[in-house]
């Protein structure tokens, strides 16, 4: 990745500086293209006026919180967010991935780490157009590549693991997948067994007239989710 136009583009935002500085280095060492940000305020300035592939995103910080940030950046786009923090808890990692992140690593980590997982969520991000193919599901229209679901004017934006899960399901529509058979297909680093539990309510949100009651995204007892399109 010699090529500048080809690297992705990370913004690290983290309100410790050894941290944010040792992160820009190893992330630059590895062949991404790096900004930085020491905190909510800094990103949002950074974020109106550049696009990024990804953030990696402190969850504690002064003032707004990570989570904060992550919430208001899902109500307006769908960049990938790789959450860091220093609370490991499973709850603390449902929070996140409820909060719209794709992806959620506990402090302390290796960097190499950190690398692997942004490149796993870079490699689910949407091929260019042309690419793939849009299904009817309801009174929506999927586009995988835009990763969007759309109905006439309206449009709803899905996350890259949202998006992602959706893309397998929609392959093969009426085929029940398991958990971990989602969790491998759709390339989504589960911590626990609540990842894929969570990915599906939040589309049910979207996707859904009554998340409830849902009518296209079934639960199988016992076997997992099937996508049901009519």
């Amino acid at each position: 990745m010699n090529d500048i136009a080809e690297q992705p583009h990370i913004l690290v935002v983290d309100d410790d500086t050894r941290l944010r500085e040792a992160l820009r280095r190893y992330l630059t060492q590895n062949g991404f293209l790096v900004a930085t940000a020491q905190d909510a305020a800094d990103a949002r300035a950074k974020l109106a006026g550049l696009e990024f592939d990804l953030i990696v995103l402190d969850v504690m910080m002064p003032g707004e919180s990570g989570l904060d940030l992550c919430r208001d950046l899902r109500r307006t786009g769908t960049t990938p967010v790789l959450l860091l923090t220093a609370r490991g808890e499973p709850e603390d990692r449902i929070a996140g991935l409820e909060a719209g992140a794709d992806d959620y690593l506990p402090k302390p980590f290796e960097p190499r780490e950190l690398v692997l997982r942004v490149q796993s969520i870079l490699r689910r991000l949407p091929r260019p157009a042309g690419q793939g193919t849009v299904l009817t599901i309801g009174r929506w229209q999927f586009d995988p590549v835009r990763e969007e679901l759309r109905d006439g004017e309206e449009t709803v934006r899905l996350t890259s693991m949202e998006s992602g899960l959706l893309r397998v399901l929609a392959a093969q529509p009426g085929t029940v997948f398991s958990r971990e058979a989602l969790v491998e297909k759709a390339a989504v680093d589960a911590g626990n067994d609540r990842t894929i539990d969570v990915q599906v309510t939040r589309l049910r949100r979207k996707l859904e007239d009554d998340p409830r009651e849902p009518r296209y995204l079934l639960t199988v007892r016992g076997e997992g989710y099937v996508l049901r399109p009519d």
